[in-house]
């Protein structure tokens, strides 16, 4: 027998913002046997949008459902060209997805949005991560829970976000009550797509996924689960009922959350019955896939950035203002797992290139290619520009989806490399700002592993993020690490290994390449970061010197006021100066 009929492969699909990817891997050391990627056809770039709401984003099932077949398929049929490659030979899938990405189902789990009365109705469909339309109700919950006393917000950084789950439920209600009345149950995607390929579609059994429900969805064992019925009802009558039909106790993602249905199996050229792990969100399974262990913080940088720490289960952790949650097993089973994040990163980038970069770097080749060329011949502090990366809001450590971007320092020769880079750098202190945050609070980093497509291809981003946070910065040895991470949750549902931890020994790594900082580089974004600072409190803290809406006062030039501010447009200038005058 070769090589390959004695490996036992695993498959990951990894569900993001624009399309789903999957990959067969070996087992023995998480080599890709087989690749495929499905654009999502629906909307803008897969998203649904709004052209009068901004803060409208939506996605339609029915590509999730294609995306399967098309995506794993695909896969399949491209390991098939290697030689002595066998079906039967896959013994687990793993699932990854967006989050926090709820769909309204009816009493059979089908989404609404795949009945034709509500085809062409966006609050039928799935409400993606980045729908931040409910952010009035975020707030009101966020209030409640502190006005009863009650410990919901403890894990999830002491602010509910207009991202999550209940949130979005509850916008749902007030502004489309006809699809809330339909809907028998919300049922996130990432617990959807394991439930749909395994015939288990039934709102209240099919697994929920502990991931989902810990960072998003306010569950936690302390308390019972998720809140509690009499606190739901507070906010809308209604919301108890979508709690009756939420299967607990949420599950680990080593666990099964059933096998391949018959039908499913045959749409993709699988064997009936291949185990299928219960799904997590794209971030905590890519840190998974990038070998995140304790002091390793894994940053799975593409439209926007998660930034993902586990700690030991039997540590005594405090909570952090301003995460997005601590939740035991939701990265890695029997450790707490810590999730922060800035809600744009290459999103901003997109932005900046689609509306806003001249024909000379649009009009051949990639933009983003060529920008960065020029962009990477500039020295930091030379432009005179400061940026706040919250184009799409503040996810940590302000929880915050109505703040919005800044540019500071342009003149009449301010070009759009230097536009550009500034952006950059400003995604880059937003990394520092949230590094910071885990070690104010005795979390610490003691490396840094990057993944995504801008970590791959992108070594100016690289290069900045090293120099802004004075630090190596890795990366994940796999160029598709969610899909990868995905995949060891295979191979331990298959029984390729008995736990995650020796799964990633064998199937994950980092390249030899790293990116350190340039001292010189470093000593400049300092002063850089410690601008930046004054104007993140300033914007992002209601009031001088006060604590705001999870955030703090504790960091340099905190509490901005409108006199702090007055300084920096000539510090600026002045840096400017003199980095020119070297």
């Amino acid at each position: 027998m070769t090589k390959q009929q004695k490996s036992r492969l695993s498959i990951g699909v990894d569900y993001g913002t624009n399309s789903v990817r999957a990959v067969v891997v070996d087992t023995a050391d998480g080599s890709e046997v087989g690749s495929s990627v499905f654009n999502y056809p629906s909307g803008t770039a897969g998203v649904i949008v709004d052209p009068k709401d901004p803060h409208l984003a939506r996605q339609n099932p029915a590509d999730y459902i294609e995306g399967f077949y098309q995506s794993v398929g695909g896969a399949v049929r491209a390991a098939r060209k290697r030689k002595g490659f066998s079906p039967e030979a896959v013994v687990g899938i793993g699932i990854d997805t967006t989050g926090s990405t709820p769909l309204p189902v009816d009493r059979q789990g089908r989404p609404l949005a795949l009945r034709p009365e509500f085809r062409r109705n966006p609050a039928a469909h799935a409400w993606l991560w980045k729908d931040h339309t409910s952010y009035a109700e975020a707030a009101e919950i966020s209030d409640l829970a502190r006005r009863c006393g009650e410990p919901y917000l403890a894990k999830c950084g002491g602010v509910y976000s207009s991202e999550w789950f209940w949130s979005k439920l509850l916008h749902c209600k007030r502004t489309a009550p006809r699809v809330f009345e339909a809907a028998y149950s919300w049922v996130e995607l990432a617990d959807f797509v394991p439930a749909f390929v395994t015939g288990r579609t039934d709102p209240d059994t099919l697994p929920r996924g502990i991931c989902a429900a810990g960072h998003k969805a306010m569950y936690h064992e302390s308390w019972g689960g998720l809140p509690s019925a009499d606190f739901l009802a507070q906010l809308d009558p209604d919301l108890p009922r979508i709690r009756e039909h939420y299967a607990t106790p949420a599950q680990t993602s080593d666990r099964p959350a059933g096998r391949l249905a018959a039908e499913v199996a045959a749409r993709v050229g699988l064997p009936e019955g291949v185990p299928v792990a219960v799904g997590a969100f794209d971030a905590h399974m890519g840190a998974v896939g990038a070998g995140i262990k304790p002091g390793r913080l894994v940053k799975i940088i593409g439209t926007s950035t998660c930034d993902m720490l586990v700690a030991p289960g039997e540590a005594q952790l405090p909570d952090v203002p301003g995460l997005c949650g601590i939740v035991p097993g939701s990265i890695i089973p029997g450790m707490y797992g810590l999730e922060a994040g800035q809600s744009a990163v290459g999103d901003i980038f997109h932005w900046f290139v689609r509306y806003l970069a001249p024909a000379e770097y649009t009009r051949n080749g990639d933009p983003h290619e060529r920008l960065s060329r020029d962009a990477a011949k500039l020295r930091p502090g030379e432009s005179g520009l400061l940026a706040l990366d919250w184009n799409n809001g503040n996810r940590t450590i302000l929880v915050d989806p109505l703040l919005t971007g800044l540019l500071v320092g342009q003149t009449l020769h301010t070009t759009a490399a230097e536009v550009y880079r500034a952006l950059i750098e400003a995604t880059a202190f937003g990394a520092l700002r949230i590094i910071n945050r885990f070690e104010e609070y005795g979390l610490k980093v003691d490396e840094v592993v990057n993944c995504g497509g801008i970590a791959e291809k992108n070594p100016l981003v690289m290069q900045i993020y090293a120099d802004v946070c004075n630090r190596p910065m890795k990366i994940s040895r796999a160029p598709q690490t969610c899909a990868l991470g995905a995949a060891v949750f295979g191979a331990v549902v298959g029984g390729a290994y008995p736990d995650v931890a020796k799964a990633q020994r064998r199937m994950t790594g980092v390249k030899p390449e790293v990116y350190r900082p340039n001292k010189a580089a470093a000593q400049i974004y300092a002063e850089l970061y410690r601008l930046y600072c004054l104007l993140h409190d300033a914007f992002g803290l209601p009031g001088a010197g006060a604590a705001g809406a999870g955030g703090d006062a504790s960091g340099p030039a905190s509490g901005g006021s409108g006199g702090a501010l007055y300084s920096v447009m000539k510090s600026l200038i002045a840096l400017r100066d003199r980095v020119r005058s070297r």
